[in-house]
């Protein structure tokens, strides 16, 4: 840097110079303290509530994991929490945007809320009640760390927490039967219409006669049901469409799931007819549970191209404007330098 002179007497360069040294020390304090402040303060603290929430949730999350690993219905489950870890680093950029403003009162009512709900389950043996409240201690802890902003950017990502529990024995109940019901309904008329001799008692049908095929519970395609609700949630929240498409997408995940199972026992029907029950069986658990899920997810990529060519995207408002000058025969104003 070159020394600047000024003739004597001239005391206003010298103000001016020592206004810019000022100036340009404060900027670099400032620029300091924003690099160290603002996120990095708060991560001893998420530690330190992680860690206490690990702590206090540890038996349930254990019990957790082992009915992941047992009920073959809810396998899909302990795919759920890597998959909101990986669209919290997805959303990283944006979520490092958000303002940093913790709301300690919503945030603390939040946690007692959660809180509340472990005690009833405690309490009522009802132990849904127990694995709900982890999900919504976790949403009071981004709450009263890092405010509303972040957990309005997250708040989907949380409701795809909930889907890591198995349903209650109640709602379980209501849902396996009608799916075993219509498993069997729908195979029958698909065997029929490819011209298979079909009677059906119950959830047993019997083939041309004299070859009984039983749809068991394990066989109401609930485990297909819950894996493809979670697979598209996941592309849900990955695709950039609208929420009217993202909803649709993930309804439609039930459709899906009961006519894949449909197909599923079907074509597991024709092999015991052809060939024999031992390799029915393994197509129905090894060959068909493998591919029925590529099939699904083409399946919901080919529903979102055909809502893509059935829904119009809204052109911008630049656009707009220019089409509405264009129509009404004024010239667009010029933006000057």
């Amino acid at each position: 840097m070159g020394l600047v002179s000024y003739p004597k007497g001239n005391s206003m360069g010298r103000d001016t110079v020592n206004q810019d040294a000022r100036r340009r020390q404060i900027l670099e304090i400032s620029g300091g303290d924003r690099v160290r402040d603002p996120r990095l303060r708060i991560v001893p603290a998420v530690l330190m509530l992680l860690a206490v929430t690990v702590w206090s949730y540890w038996p349930i999350m254990v019990k957790l994991f082992e009915e992941w690993q047992t009920n073959d219905d809810y396998s899909a489950g302990q795919l759920v929490p890597l998959v909101a870890i990986f669209l919290v680093w997805h959303d990283r950029k944006a979520l490092g945007s958000c303002l940093l403003r913790p709301s300690w009162l919503w945030g603390i009512v939040l946690l007692m809320l959660a809180q509340a709900a472990r005690a009833y389950g405690l309490l009522f043996m009802f132990e849904s009640a127990e694995r709900y409240s982890l999900v919504l201690t976790v949403a009071g802890l981004v709450l009263l760390v890092v405010g509303w902003k972040v957990l309005h950017r997250v708040k989907w990502i949380l409701l795809f927490l909930f889907l890591m529990i198995p349903f209650p024995g109640r709602i379980h109940n209501l849902i396996s039967g009608p799916l075993q019901r219509m498993a069997t309904m729908g195979s029958v008329f698909l065997l029929e219409a490819f011209g298979v001799r079909v009677s059906q008692q119950g959830n047993v049908v019997t083939l041309n006669g004299n070859t009984p095929l039983a749809v068991a519970e394990a066989c109401s395609g609930l485990r297909m049901l819950t894996a493809f609700i979670i697979v598209a949630a996941f592309i849900a929240c990955m695709v950039n469409r609208s929420r009217l498409q993202r909803a649709i997408l993930l309804l439609s995940s039930i459709p899906v799931a009961v006519l894949c199972n449909i197909a599923r026992i079907s074509v597991t029907a024709v092999l015991m007819l052809l060939v024999n029950a031992d390799v029915a069986q393994k197509f129905f658990h090894d060959f068909a549970g493998i591919v029925m899920m590529p099939a699904a997810v083409l399946l919901m990529f080919a529903e979102i191209w055909v809502m893509d060519r059935l829904v119009e995207p809204e052109p911008n408002s630049k656009h707009r404007r220019a089409v509405g000058f264009v129509n009404s025969g004024a010239r667009p104003p010029v933006r000057s330098a």
